[in-house]
């Protein structure tokens, strides 16, 4: 349900269904085709994690002239865990594309409805969604970790999208993206009870590890947080692709214990197309 594509030497991920809309450019980064050396090989995207920020901007120019966009017209914010959702206009063009210093505070999701104006987040296990309104059309980015993805944010963009673009749930495509899955990321009660406190059914996202320890589904979290909003299952797609279990291919914070580079999800909406029925992306 994510394609792996793969050009200039590049390894990054689309979604198939959104392709077909013809109303978008996105995708999903892996660690592979970038300049950036050990433990950050090679394509990180991330100016927080220490590595060289000359080699940032090399593998961001990279990706983005590959995608289609300047570099410096892409959006960023300075990710904190947290549910704020920021809207995201031309006054915003530029913000955290050439530094982290100015990009847009404290937020953890974007959402916009403006044509030629690249949206980002970024990752190493935590969980992306890709919102799609193919109606209006207007776009979003969520990013989920745990406290994330226990504040609901996907749901909670969803709603927002509603509220500022008048957004109708029918016309959404939403994709989780790769992160670390339930195989890999072990939790301790706190992170358990505070689920079982935002979640009717939040029982069924841990399964038993060790005593005192559960592992944990964010996929399957995110994705009925979503559907408690008034999405159908047909309109949701998930990767189930691990990035501690492939980190080959991604960058994972758990499996490389902190040490590691950031893969990013990126959306912009074209000019010249027309809006597109929203069909299910799977059957």
């Amino acid at each position: 349900m994510f394609q792996r594509k793969e050009s200039n030497g590049l390894v990054y991920f689309t979604i198939p269904c959104f392709n077909e809309t013809n109303q978008l450019i996105h995708g999903f980064t892996s660690r592979i085709g970038g300049v950036s050396s050990q433990p950050y090989e090679s394509l990180n995207l991330g100016f927080t994690v220490g590595d060289s920020p000359s080699a940032v901007l090399q593998n961001r120019r990279q990706i983005a002239k590959t995608l289609g966009f300047p570099l410096e017209d892409l959006v960023a914010a300075k990710q904190v865990h947290r549910d704020k959702i920021a809207i995201v206009t031309y006054k915003d063009k530029g913000k955290g594309a050439l530094k982290y210093e100015d990009a847009i505070e404290d937020t953890d999701a974007l959402i916009t409805i403006e044509k030629n104006l690249p949206l980002s987040t970024y990752y190493a296990d935590c969980v992306p969604i890709f919102i799609l309104d193919t109606a209006t059309p207007a776009i979003g980015l969520a990013h989920a970790g745990w406290k994330g993805t226990a504040l609901k944010i996907g749901a909670k963009t969803v709603i927002k999208m509603g509220m500022v673009f008048g957004t109708e749930k029918k016309n959404l495509k939403v994709a989780i993206g790769p992160g670390i899955g339930p195989c890999c990321y072990q939790v301790d009660d706190r992170i358990r009870t505070a689920f079982l406190k935002e979640f009717l059914a939040a029982i069924k996202y841990f399964r038993n590890s060790t005593p005192g320890h559960w592992q944990l589904n964010l996929w399957e979290a995110n994705r009925d947080s979503l559907m408690e909003v008034g999405l159908s299952e047909g309109q949701i797609i998930n990767s189930k692709i691990c990035t501690a279990c492939n980190t080959e291919l991604f960058f994972s914070h758990r499996k490389e214990q902190g040490l590691t580079g950031r893969m990013a999800a990126l959306m912009m909406l074209k000019t010249g197309t027309e809006t597109s029925e929203s069909d299910v992306c799977y059957d």
